[in-house]
């Protein structure tokens, strides 16, 4: 018995050793502040942007960094805007530094907001979801540092679907947006560091231009690496296991149902009052981060997917499952008003709603991503910062 535990616990030891010596790129200083000496620093920000037990702001004014101001971006500095809300320019009430939002109308950081600014900053912990919103904020702030001449600085963090390559690659310009602005495939297993290398180095950004980039990269993290985020990157991902699911649930945001925001599993839930009453229920309600969830007070019905973190990521198998979301229409009793328009945009097209409709299964579906999903794979091997 003892040689089989024996080796089992020293396993286990080694997994959380490993886990535990990952370093982000905002942990790693020394490489970094001789680059913001006598700088006026502006930093894209929330409440991931972590070094050590104290926001990243807060470490580099107490490290006599020059910062002149923060830009949040969706769900604001602090994290706790639900999705889409509008999130005005303020104050932040800990340092007294202006706060300016690049979400909503104003998106991009102007020639006013950086004519008092040297250098920028964006660390922010992404899940590698096509539709999860810091990617395009980075976009965004790459653009706008490119036509202003600053330098940008990025302090990566680990991926944590970093582990695959998934999902319909947006090829209809049509249906590009801030939830999907460049032919990228649902999941694409990158840092925000190593995409940000992509953008650059295929000139996706607007007119081409170029970004001076500085990405400051993990140190004994590859892309299967297990990483435990230490702080929810929104509001509605508060554990791994929704964090798992992402890729799969968000696709139910383009339909009729409920997903789960309103209760204690966004993302990891989903139902409909007109389903089966002896399946899962669950009730949303208003709560901090979904003030007005989807079907909010009314009792729905339907499927319960959370689990361990380990259950879960097996479950998902290094796919975008969709078998939830055929199941969900197959049982849904008026299925001209199953899906939403938004939902073409989180797919990136309008097949799969049409495949769906038809009956095609999940094998059938898959077939169709390619070859757009092996050229993506091809192309993103370019730009990988960390092992496979």
């Amino acid at each position: 018995m003892y040689k089989i535990i024996i080796p089992l616990l020293l396993w286990l030891a080694a997994t959380t050793a490993a886990c535990a010596q990952v370093i982000t790129g905002a942990e790693r200083t020394s490489e970094y502040l001789p680059l913001l000496k006598d700088k006026r620093v502006a930093l894209l920000v929330n409440q991931t942007a972590t070094l050590g037990n104290s926001h990243l702001v807060d470490s580099l004014l107490k490290l006599h960094v020059h910062i002149q101001k923060i830009f949040s971006p969706e769900h604001g500095f602090r994290g706790n805007a639900d999705a889409g809300e509008k999130v005005g320019n303020t104050k932040d009430e800990h340092t007294g530094l202006p706060i300016v939002s690049l979400y909503g109308k104003h998106r991009q950081a102007t020639a006013d907001d950086l004519k008092d600014v040297d250098i920028l900053i964006f660390d922010i912990q992404d899940v590698g979801a096509r539709f999860y919103t810091y990617i395009s904020s980075l976009q965004e702030l790459m653009e706008s540092a490119a036509e202003n001449h600053k330098p940008l600085i990025i302090l990566d963090r680990p991926n944590p679907n970093g582990h695959y390559v998934d999902g319909p690659v947006l090829l209809d310009t049509t249906l590009r947006s801030f939830v999907g602005m460049q032919a990228i495939p649902i999941v694409h297993g990158m840092t925000v560091g190593e995409y940000a290398k992509m953008l650059n180095g295929e000139k996706w950004l607007k007119n081409g231009v170029q970004c001076k980039l500085t990405v400051i990269t993990c140190q004994h993290y590859d892309h299967h690496t297990y990483y435990q985020l230490p702080v929810k990157p929104s509001p509605n991902l508060p554990n791994m296991a929704a964090i798992y699911l992402y890729p799969a649930t968000c696709l139910f945001e383009g339909t009729a149902l409920s997903l789960g925001r309103g209760t204690d599993l966004p993302f990891q839930v989903f139902g409909h009052p007109s389903y089966a009453k002896n399946l899962f229920s669950f009730t949303p309600h208003s709560t901090p981060g979904a003030k007005e969830p989807p079907l909010k007070d009314v009792t729905c019905y339907g499927y319960n997917l959370t689990g361990t973190p380990d259950a879960v990521r097996k479950e998902m198998n290094g796919r975008v499952q969709l078998k939830w979301l055929i199941q969900a229409y197959q049982q849904f009793p008026e299925k001209d008003k199953f899906f939403i328009p938004f939902f073409n945009k989180l797919a990136g097209n309008t097949i799969l709603q049409q495949q769906i409709k038809k009956g095609l299964s999940e094998a059938e579906i898959r077939k169709s991503w390619e070859p757009a999903l092996s050229q993506f794979k091809t192309t993103r091997k370019k730009y990988l910062l960390y092992a496979e």
